[in-house]
């Protein structure tokens, strides 16, 4: 990367990674809250399962779609600026989203929820890239892939207390407090980044939001429609948007997206490797709880606990790993733990009859060790050879791979399983006797499919150690 780190000092460094941290935590505990509280919500507004469901499907469209443009507008205009004004974004909507009169106006305020959103996923890595030197920089990302997966970790358990206790919309309120401390904090450190001077590629924006957005509703609609004369427009209208958003890239002065810094291996590789290693992930969050409380009649309790063994080896992991990547280079790191999480599915796949909750969890735990394992040096050789004019551009891509990687693999499982199985067997309270043997079988199947994404994942990241392709200017 060009240009030298701007905060200097430990004590300086610490204090904008914990800022960083405190802040970007709020949204993987805002979705996995979300999460829980579904049943409750549907029960509160009687509302469908159909409307309900766009409660977290709104927020995902909207800061999968804009995370790329905040990137890049704060590349113009300043990281710190994009990354404040969207913390106190994120509390003035989760506060109007606890005050929802209707589920649709709920469903409209977690658009805005996830817009801010989008802001936070997009600055963080440039932030820290721009703040810690080489030697420590793999650590620090690593701290900060620790503090999401603390935040996945915690935001079920916290939901369920929360919604128990006080209700749903306490879910929601939390955010105020936790954003305004948060948001005083980063003021308080977060220096100013130097930006170059330029402007928005406001078409590029639009033709990026189109592609990304209809291409998104495409997959969450196809994995049970295949092509239909719903989801076939859909594929064509994000087919139409990339290529206007390609043509327009290569001919406009100033881009939204500078292609050429896909000519670098570590960008090109590691990006694709990020959405590989995502769509394994999701694979397994999938489907693990249809397993648990299906297959082994596990309550939601029991299930909640069984998954926190995957964020919670991440997070053991994470900090260490993006270390070891400072001392030995980010491909060996990225693709031991990449190779990892595909064993982690291979057990999975093949965990032998009355397995139980446990066999369930020890399994979950090495595919987080290897997740762990493969992030934080992957980012770390992504951001470490952008250069710092495109940090937000890049940071916001990494940002872009999580959420197709994640859609992706739902996608891959759900159709893997709708293969076996009928959907409604999936969303009834439970299987019936002929199903049983089916969705075992398309369970073990969909578990491969997610090895298979884990092994091609660590090929990639073990091809980006080696030469650039291409060179950008700072």
């Amino acid at each position: 990367m060009s240009g030298e780190p701007w905060a200097r000092g430990n004590s300086g460094q610490r204090r904008v990674l914990v800022a960083v941290m405190a802040g970007a935590i709020l949204g993987p505990i805002d979705a996995s809250i979300v999460n829980v509280i579904l049943p409750v919500l549907a029960s509160s507004f009687s509302s469908s399962l159909a409307v309900v469901q766009w409660v977290p499907m709104a927020y995902l469209l909207a800061s999968g779609s804009l995370v790329l443009l905040f990137g890049r507008f704060g590349d113009l205009r300043g990281h710190r600026r994009v990354f404040l004004d969207g913390l106190l974004a994120f509390v003035v909507a989760s506060g109007l989203c606890a005050i929802s009169p209707s589920i649709h106006a709920l469903v409209a305020f977690r658009v805005l929820q996830g817009v801010a959103a989008a802001a936070l996923m997009s600055v963080p890595l440039a932030l820290l890239t721009a703040t810690f030197p080489p030697a420590a920089r793999g650590k620090a990302i690593g701290l900060f892939a620790a503090s999401i997966s603390v935040g996945l970790a915690v935001g079920p358990s916290l939901g369920g207390l929360l919604a128990a206790t006080f209700g749903w919309r306490a879910t929601f309120l939390v955010n105020i407090p936790l954003g305004l401390l948060a948001w005083a904090f980063a003021r308080r450190v977060l220096p100013d980044v130097p930006v170059r001077p330029g402007r928005l590629d406001l078409l590029g924006a639009g033709t990026a939001l189109g592609a990304l957005v209809a291409f998104l509703l495409f997959v969450n609609h196809a994995q049970q429609e295949g092509l239909s004369s719903r989801t076939l427009p859909l594929l064509l209208a994000a087919l139409a948007c990339g290529a206007l958003f390609l043509h327009h890239e290569k001919r406009t002065a100033e881009p939204l997206v500078e292609l050429s810094i896909f000519g670098n291996r570590q960008v090109a590789f590691g990006t694709s490797a990020a959405v590989l290693n995502f769509m394994s992930q999701y694979v397994v969050v999938f489907l693990t709880p249809f397993l648990l409380s299906r297959l082994l009649g596990e309550g939601p309790g029991r299930v909640g606990l069984v998954l926190t063994a995957f964020p919670l080896a991440v997070l053991c992991v994470a900090p260490f790993a993006g270390a070891l990547s400072d001392r030995v280079g980010s491909a060996r790191p990225a693709a031991t733990g990449a190779g990892l999480s595909a064993v982690g599915c291979v057990l999975l796949s093949a965990m032998p009859p009355g397995t139980g909750a446990g066999g369930v969890a020890w399994r979950l735990a090495i595919f987080g060790i290897g997740t762990g394992l493969f992030q934080s040096p992957n980012n770390s050789a992504v951001m470490g050879s952008a250069p710092i004019a495109h940090l937000g551009v890049v940071g916001s891509l990494l940002g872009t791979a999580r959420t197709l990687g994640m859609v992706l693999g739902v996608a891959a499982a759900g159709a893997v399983l709708y293969a076996f199985v009928p959907a409604s067997a999936l969303h009834n309270g439970g299987l019936g006797p002929e199903h049983v043997a089916p969705f075992a079988a398309g369970v073990r199947r969909a578990y491969a499919a997610g090895a298979v994404f884990a092994v091609l994942s660590a090929l990639l990241a073990f091809s980006t150690d080696g030469r650039k392709w291409a060179t950008l200017p700072a």
